[in-house]
């Protein structure tokens, strides 16, 4: 292949939002309602309108990247390119908790779910099931096309819908019109500030990914303008969709005492709209996390197999494709161990895991927004103060109190796999003399 191919311009403003919104996998709201509504005693719609507000400064900060490099870009590439190598080496690495702990996060609310519905089967079974065979997928190289994301997202859609309109026929049947408009799914029983941050750090799970378009810098018509549009009503329409269903699902069953949180829309579900509708229901979520779990283990196997390409990990073993399925089969197979952990964890616990590395990403994208103005500002060029400066402080300041809600065992796991990413780190750039290799993250097609 010539080296002066490259990517073909061809994506517009809509397709971007799709596919971020696809992503996204809105349904996952109602995934993990029960969790959000137990650590906020009920202000899970509090929880998810405070993770918005979050979001959508460190969304900005991403459209600022992406409109300042515009090549395919990820937290990585803005911080290694802003600030320094070693720096941006870390933060991939944190990444890397997105990328090789997701696929066991979607595996074990997919589980948490089938076991609810057959409680006779243990969760290890289904979490087993999930495992063997979107890693059999995977390696035979199935990968789940663009337009078949179009259809499992407007399917979610529809159902989520279902699911607001059932809830809120469900609240007029029982407390009238006055019942629809009510401030407790925002102050929850007996909650707090402390708890509704809590609940933010985990709802922010539901916006990992909406700043995946940025991978598609290269193949989109006028990326510096289109991408960070894309980026923020990617924001806004997510967040939108995750404050209205938390709402009108909190005024069915106000307060967070369930019988099984992490499984508490099932039930829910079947309330509203009977047994029919809660195993339509049951199957949709199902089928959103298989498909997920897909997506997410062939990204972050192809983010092994980069890595060990490139050196940075075991060439013999993650650099390798099979030569009968061309896939990184043993990349695949290290992310299905992996997810055997699903088996021993709870949701709580593993979202906030996940949100460590996703955190950690965010304040420095933040960060890296606030470096570029200072130093274009130094070379005579000058830049917005507020969405340079004013926004990407407070998107630190908010991402860093979230970071101080997770789960401490979350931060207890999260930082000791920093401090193996800085012993790599010290060991491969000679004491940090060095400048490390590059992570390929950049790479990565997620999705």
């Amino acid at each position: 292949m010539s080296d002066t191919v490259t990517l073909k311009r061809t994506l517009k403003l809509p397709s971007l939002v799709i596919f971020g919104l696809a992503y996204l996998t809105p349904l996952i709201v109602l995934g993990i309602f029960g969790v959000i509504a137990s650590e906020t005693g009920g202000a899970s719609a509090s929880a998810y309108l405070l993770a918005l507000i979050a979001m959508l400064f460190t969304a900005n900060s991403y459209g600022r990247m992406a409109a300042a490099f515009p090549v395919a870009g990820s937290a990585y590439t803005y911080v290694r390119k802003t600030i320094d190598g070693r720096v941006g080496f870390l933060v991939g690495w944190a990444t890397m908790l997105d990328y090789l702990f997701l696929p066991m996060v979607i595996w074990l609310i997919g589980g948490s779910y089938l076991q609810a519905q057959f409680p006779g089967v243990p969760m290890a079974v289904w979490i087993i099931g999930f495992i063997i065979l979107t890693t059999a997928l995977n390696i035979v190289g199935i990968k789940v096309a663009d337009r078949v994301n179009l259809i499992l997202m407007s399917f979610q859609i529809l159902i989520i819908a279902f699911f607001v309109v059932l809830s809120l026929a469900d609240v007029f049947g029982t407390h009238g019109a006055s019942g629809l408009f009510s401030a407790t799914p925002f102050t929850g029983v007996n909650s707090s500030l402390v708890a509704i941050g809590a609940g933010a750090a985990i709802a922010a799970y539901s916006f990992l990914g909406f700043d995946a378009v940025t991978t598609f810098t290269e193949e989109t018509i006028d990326p510096r303008r289109t991408v960070p549009k894309a980026i923020m009503l990617i924001a806004i329409i997510g967040g939108g969709i995750f404050v209205v269903v938390a709402y009108a699902v909190q005024l069915v069953h106000p307060g967070g005492v369930f019988e099984n949180s992490d499984a508490a829309a099932f039930e829910i579900a079947r309330r509203i709209g009977g047994h029919l509708f809660g195993a339509i229901f049951l199957a949709a979520l199902v089928i959103a996390q298989f498909t997920s779990g897909i997506a997410a283990q062939a990204a972050g196997s192809r983010l092994l197999y980069a890595m060990g390409r490139d050196g940075v990990l075991p060439s013999r073993f993650f650099g390798k494709l099979s030569p009968r399925f061309h896939t990184p089969v043993l990349s695949l197979l290290a992310i299905a161990v992996i997810g055997l952990i699903a088996i021993v964890m709870n949701v709580a616990t593993s979202t906030s895991f996940i949100n460590f590395g996703a955190f950690l990403a965010f304040i420095m994208v933040n960060v890296s927004v606030i470096v570029f103005w200072a130093k274009e500002r130094r070379a005579g060029r000058h830049h917005g103060v507020l969405l340079y400066l004013a926004g990407p402080i407070v998107g630190v300041l908010v991402i860093g109190f979230l970071v101080t809600q997770l789960d401490v065992h979350a931060i207890t796991l999260g930082s000791l796999w920093l401090v193996i990413g800085a012993v790599i780190l010290a060991i491969t750039t000679r004491g940090f003399r060095t400048q490390p290799s590059e992570l390929a993250v950049d790479e990565v097609e997620a999705g």
